[in-house]
């Protein structure tokens, strides 16, 4: 089984450091204080995210379809790893026209699950 390193301290939450590296094949050893990248800092969610979008190549819609979720929490999710990578962010979380969202429901566009989640900006 594949081990990955860990980017955060589960103790704190604090940034972890590599301190030692070995090759199997000759046995060296390097010591030192060594930074990982940083993606290797994101949470399995926020990697799996990545890899989706990725994948769809930032098509939002395919990401809405292959993770279930709505815009807005595509939105969230991408500004929460834009913002675990070390970049500020650009935008807030969008506000939901409710007034929209039940005339879908009324018009039998989405169902009421879908209409909850998008009220609860999810």
């Amino acid at each position: 089984m594949k081990r990955e390193v860990i980017g955060k301290c589960p103790v704190c939450g604090e940034e972890l450091f590599v301190t030692k590296l070995s090759c199997h094949k000759c046995h060296t050893h390097i010591e030192g204080n060594f930074s990982l990248c940083k993606f290797c800092k994101l949470t399995d969610d926020q990697k799996h995210f990545v890899e989706i979008f990725m994948k769809s190549r930032g098509n939002i819609k395919e990401i809405e379809k292959e993770l279930g979720i709505s815009y807005p929490t595509v939105r969230g999710r991408l500004e929460n790893v834009i913002e675990a990578l070390g970049y500020s962010p650009k935008y807030n979380e969008p506000t939901v026209n409710k007034k929209e969202v039940l005339e879908k429901l009324n018009s039998g566009e989405i169902t009421s699950e879908e209409a909850l989640k998008l009220l609860q900006g999810e």
